[in-house]
């Protein structure tokens, strides 16, 4: 079959409950408004590809657009690890693809190698230097990727260097599942106005014993990552929930709900030594209307970035905790101009803040109090409640009697060894989601649309 060409309009239907060995690669492309789709026909069970391990793309488009690939299942392990994905989709010299849409796709078992970052679940990427390629209209939707290495869903670009800065436009990663990863959960590269929202990463950065977090962008400008939920990060090297990480500007995080990571909440990150040729390091990242809730040893890690906003948002602290609130710490260079400004910190263990004057080998840090060389970094307007509280400044601190916020009802929860019951997951968690921001944060949920 995949020899055979198809045309704009076709339909290639597999028939529920079927497997088929090896890979599926699609190499034609479809017309505005007649795009290819590949999907399933019956019902039962999606169609499964299963690579095996013996291909290293279970399922591979390359240099095709106006194309839908909906509701298959996918696996592809194979003995030991070695470079593999469960969906690969690559532009290399096409220029700009146009509508490409991956829906409802099961994805899990890729043992891929956890040696680099591209590779896993779905890796989508923009290569080539004599014709720059780029994706608009690229939707990753309603997926579920359970059990992969390193990476859940993420990009790699070649167009990310400013040198050569091409960015995919209306590129929307929405409503997927991602668990259980070696290393990075969801992370957009080279992309401008990502819309990144309602995704569900846990136990991310599982395997790979580096450098990962839960969903984070990096070399993107104007993202906004809304109603996502990431928990249960693992190691301390980042280990972080949420991460606003270099040569970007103008992220948005708002409206999310981070908890149990050991990393922590937000990393906000940039090397200070660079060529600004390449990284225009990171600005304006704005933090907004976010939920905290028992990350583990620190809540923010301010690492070299300007520009930075973090406001209105509620930080709880468990009884048994200790964290760093605010770490400021060193990457070739320290923050300038941060505002922490109406958050709430509800701390009932407790916490300190200050500049690193320390790191071990497992990205740990010993920090002492101030700011260091870090510059303008300014707290006002937040409140301090729980046995524990205390703030950055004598001026600053009033430990008020409130007590904390309680996470309303049963979170809803999803085991993806059963598919078949996602499409209800979502419904709910969303609806979950919603109340819990509205009622923790005491004001109205209102989601952004960056990627229109």
């Amino acid at each position: 079959m995949n020899e055979q060409q198809f045309h704009a309009g076709d339909h290639i239907l597999f028939l529920a409950g079927d497997v088929w060995s090896g890979q599926l690669r699609v190499q034609n492309s479809g017309s505005p408004s007649m795009p290819i789709v590949f999907g399933q026909y019956g019902k039962g069970k999606k169609p499964k590809i299963d690579g095996a391990g013996l291909v290293e793309d279970g399922v591979l488009l390359r240099n095709v657009e106006e194309v839908e690939v909906r509701n298959f299942e996918i696996t592809n392990h194979g003995e030991k690890p070695s470079p593999r994905r469960g969906v690969h989709l690559v532009l290399d010299n096409f220029g700009v693809a146009h509508h490409i849409t991956l829906s409802d796709l099961y994805i899990h078992d890729v043992n891929g190698t956890n040696d680099a970052k591209d590779n896993g679940g779905i890796i989508f990427r923009t290569l080539g230097e004599a014709k720059p390629s780029r994706f608009d209209d690229l939707r990753i939707e309603r997926n579920i990727v359970w059990r992969v290495d390193r990476s859940g869903i993420a990009a790699d670009s070649y167009f990310a260097n400013r040198e050569h800065w091409f960015p995919s436009t209306h590129v929307v990663l929405r409503d997927n599942y991602v668990s259980d990863v070696g290393g990075d959960g969801i992370v957009p590269w080279a992309t401008d106005r990502v819309l990144v929202e309602h995704n569900v990463v846990l136990y991310a950065n599982s395997r790979a014993d580096s450098y990962n977090a839960g969903i984070w962008p990096w070399s993107a400008d104007n993202s906004v990552f809304q109603l996502n939920e990431a928990a249960h990060t693992q190691n301390t090297k980042d280990g972080e929930g949420f991460d606003s990480d270099y040569n970007s500007r103008n992220t948005l995080f708002q409206y999310n709900f981070s908890h149990e990571n050991e990393g922590g909440f937000m990393l906000i990150c940039t090397p200070g030594n660079r060529n600004p040729l390449e990284n225009i390091g990171n600005t304006g990242t704005v933090v907004r209307m976010n939920v905290s809730w028992m990350d583990h040893n620190r809540l923010v890690n301010l690492n070299g970035a300007d520009d930075v906003t973090v406001a209105d948002n509620v930080f709880y602290v468990g009884p048994q905790q200790t964290v760093q609130a605010l770490l400021v710490s060193n990457w070739e260079g320290w923050s300038k101009n941060a505002a922490f400004t109406r958050n709430r910190f509800y701390i009932e263990g407790s916490v300190s803040y200050g500049h690193e004057v320390n790191r071990d080998q497992h990205g740990l840090y010993t920090i002492a109090s101030g700011w260091g060389p870090a510059q303008d970094i300014r707290f006002f307007g937040n409140r301090y409640f729980g046995k524990g509280a205390i703030a950055p400044n004598s001026e600053e601190f009033v430990n008020h009697a409130e007590a904390a916020p309680e996470l309303p009802g049963s979170e809803p929860t999803f085991d993806p060894s059963h598919p078949e019951c996602f499409s209800d997951f979502l419904k709910q968690h969303r609806i979950w989601m919603i109340g819990m921001l509205e009622k923790v944060l005491q004001t109205k949920v209102r989601l952004a649309n960056a990627a229109s």
